[in-house]
């Protein structure tokens, strides 16, 4: 009774779990599968190549004038924080300074810089 149950819970665990098959050392399909991966590296060096033009048009809104200065007040307020964080009484100051604002107004000069020449540039 005990090999009948041995048995089914076999055929059970080879029902649930997947069949793997296993590659055969043939020197033919090592072959084409260089070919392959050949293919593969091709398409991944196009990828590489083509950029976000978003990434492009967001560095050039840093670029403009206002841009450098709102990126200007940000980076400031970064150093700020970061002194005031190294400061040994951090953590009992009432008020603790955050760049929140700073950051907010950077994006939303990126963004709205960035948006309208988008999709003029998008294939």
């Amino acid at each position: 009774m005990l090999s009948t149950i041995t048995e089914y819970l076999e055929e059970l665990k080879e029902s649930f779990v997947p069949t793997v098959a296993k590659a055969e050392d043939d020197v033919e399909d090592a072959g084409e599968e260089e070919d392959d991966d050949d293919e593969d590296e091709d398409e991944d060096e196009e990828e590489e190549e083509a950029q976000d033009q978003l990434d492009a048009l967001r560095q050039e809104a840093l670029e403009t004038e206002e841009g450098k200065g709102l990126n200007h007040h940000y980076h400031e307020c970064v150093e700020r924080v970061t002194k005031q964080q190294e400061d040994p009484n951090y953590e009992n100051l009432e008020y603790k300074e955050d760049c929140v604002e700073e950051f907010f107004h950077l994006q939303h000069h990126v963004d709205s810089y960035a948006a309208p020449r988008l999709f003029s540039q998008l294939k």
